[in-house]
């Protein structure tokens, strides 16, 4: 890899990883960062900066701090953001690469679809399989683990980007090995909330 594309591709992956978590938190901070100047911003990151996007994103963080706290609730958040993280994940890969030629941008667009997918897709499942227990501290210790893991990970590809390519490779086979084990909790937790719903129906 030639070594002027290992910090941009290592904040493409570390943004899109980030945005499978907390995507509204992730672009909000970044454009924070980038208005006093506490990082500069790559490719066309500087967007982020602009007012609207920061007053919307920063809303939209607000709320989804304290929804991701609430039980249920933060699963059907989680149902609604699949329509956001994933293709938010790809825009912020892409952006991150803008200063390269159009070809990488739309291939770390690709990959950071993929990257915030499955990295949502493990977030959800995870919940989804917590919420099954009646006590709301997992859910809260879960949901604040998400919020400095998302901020961690920028982080990270700002300042030690070959340490966050390995930790995502890392990640990324976990999350193979990880991924039918959430689907089977998510869908036997989603059963139990019904039958508790609906205590007639039999299992």
């Amino acid at each position: 890899m030639p070594p002027e594309l290992l910090e941009p591709l290592a904040l493409a992956a570390g943004l899109a990883w980030a945005a499978g978590l907390r995507v509204y938190g992730v672009v909000f901070f970044i454009g924070l960062a980038g208005h006093f100047g506490w990082i500069t911003l790559p490719g066309s990151l500087d967007i982020l900066s602009h007012p609207a996007v920061m007053a919307v994103s920063g809303l939209l963080f607000f709320l989804e701090f304290f929804a991701d706290k609430i039980p249920y609730v933060d699963s059907a958040w989680d149902a609604l953001n699949t329509f956001v993280r994933v293709p938010g994940g790809a825009i912020l890969a892409a952006l991150a690469m803008a200063d390269g030629s159009q070809g990488l941008m739309i291939a770390a667009a690709l990959l950071g679809g993929v990257i915030a997918g499955g990295t949502h897709v493990a977030k959800a499942g995870s919940r989804a399989a917590i919420n099954v227990s009646p006590e709301p501290v997992s859910n809260w210790l879960a949901s604040f683990t998400e919020d400095g893991a998302a901020f961690g990970i920028v982080a990270l590809a700002l300042t030690h980007p070959l340490l966050l390519l390995t930790a995502l490779a890392l990640f990324v086979l976990i999350l193979l090995w990880l991924l039918p084990k959430l689907l089977r909790l998510a869908i036997g937790a989603i059963r139990a909330g019904f039958r508790r719903l609906n205590p007639q129906q039999r299992p």
